[in-house]
C-alpha cells in the first residue's frame, strides 16, 4: 500500500487549518488595492496533429499550423462553469481528429476507473480531474516538468510531502509520484482542499493548482496576472466542459477510425510559461 494511503485524518485537518489561516492572513494583509489582470472573455483553443501523430494544443495561434478547434463564446463565469449551465459549453468541432484524440485518448480509458474512484472519494468531479490531466501532462504518466512536477497530474514532490507521502528504501517520493493511482488520488485530494479554501470559486482552485495558493491570496483572491496562469484557467475550463458526461458522444462514434499505430502524445503549450514566477504554495 502506498504511503499516500496511510495519511491520518489529523494530518489532513492540520493542512486544512494551515490553508484557511493562510487565506485569512493574506486577506488581512491585503487591504491595499491589488487587482489581478482580467481573464479574457473568450477561451479559444488552437491545435494541430503533426505528421508523427503528436497533438499540439495552445490557447493562442502560435503559427499557421495551429487551427481553431474549440471556441469559447461565453464570458468566463466560474459559477456557471462549475455547475455546467447550458450556454457556456465550448463550441467545438467534435468530428475533427484533434477533438477525437482529446476525447478518446487511450489513457483516458486506461485510467478512468482511478479517476472515478478518486473523484468519488474526495467529492471532485471526474470531468475536472480529466481536464487537469489533459492540461497538465497531455495524459502522459511519465511527464516531468522543468520545475520538477511529476506524472499525469504534475504533482510537485513538496505538495506530496504536505500530504504525507514519504520516500523509503524502496522508492523515492519522485518514484512514487509516477504511480498513476497515487498521482491521481493526490491531485483529487489537493483539488478538494483548494475548493474548500475557495468555496464556489472554481477558477481560483484551478489557478491555485497552477500557481499556488499564496499567489492567489497575494492578489486578493483573484486569478494572478501571470499569462501562464490565466491561459491555464481558460484551458482547463474548456476541457472541463468537454469532459462533462455526454459532451463528446458525437465524437466517439468514429473514434475507432483513427490510426492506432500513430503515437498518442499531446503537447500542451501555455503562452507566458517562461515568465512564470517561482512556485508560491504554502510550505
Amino acid at each position: 500500500m502506498a504511503a499516500f494511503d496511510d495519511i491520518s485524518n489529523s494530518s489532513n485537518r492540520s493542512l486544512l487549518q494551515r490553508l484557511r489561516s493562510g487565506a485569512l492572513s493574506a486577506a488581512a494583509a491585503l487591504t491595499l488595492s491589488l487587482t489581478a489582470a482580467p481573464v479574457p472573455a473568450h477561451a479559444d483553443v488552437y491545435g494541430y496533429i503533426d505528421a508523427d501523430g503528436v497533438a499540439h494544443v495552445s490557447t493562442e495561434k502560435i503559427d499557421e499550423r495551429y487551427q481553431l478547434f474549440m471556441r469559447g463564446d461565453a464570458t468566463f463565469d466560474s459559477d456557471k462553469i462549475a455547475r455546467g449551465v447550458p450556454g457556456v459549453e465550448a463550441k467545438a468541432n467534435l468530428s475533427s481528429p484533434l477533438m477525437k484524440l482529446m476525447l478518446q485518448h487511450p489513457n483516458l480509458k486506461k485510467y478512468e476507473a482511478m479517476l472515478d474512484q478518486s473523484a468519488k472519494e474526495f467529492s471532485v468531479e471526474p470531468a475536472l480531474l480529466k481536464a487537469i490531466m489533459a492540461a497538465e501532462s497531455g495524459f502522459n504518466p511519465t511527464a516531468v516538468s522543468p520545475k520538477g512536477a511529476i506524472g499525469l497530474m504534475q504533482i510537485m514532490p513538496e505538495t506530496a510531502e504536505r500530504y504525507g507521502v514519504q520516500g523509503d528504501r524502496r522508492k523515492t517520493i519522485q518514484q512514487k509520484l509516477t504511480d498513476p493511482k497515487i498521482n491521481i488520488r493526490l491531485a483529487a485530494r489537493y483539488l478538494r482542499d483548494l475548493q474548500v479554501l475557495f468555496p464556489k470559486r472554481l477558477e481560483l482552485a484551478i489557478a491555485s493548482y497552477n500557481a499556488g495558493e499564496r499567489a492567489v491570496q497575494k492578489y486578493n483572491n483573484q486569478i494572478p496576472p501571470y499569462p501562464e496562469t490565466r491561459n491555464y484557467v481558460q484551458l482547463v475550463a474548456q476541457f472541463y466542459q468537454l469532459y462533462q458526461p455526454g459532451a463528446g458522444n458525437n465524437a466517439g462514434n468514429n473514434a475507432g477510425n483513427a490510426d492506432a499505430s500513430k503515437p498518442r502524445r499531446v503537447e500542451i503549450i501555455l503562452p507566458g510559461r517562461r515568465s512564470m514566477p517561482p512556485p508560491t504554495s504554502i510550505e
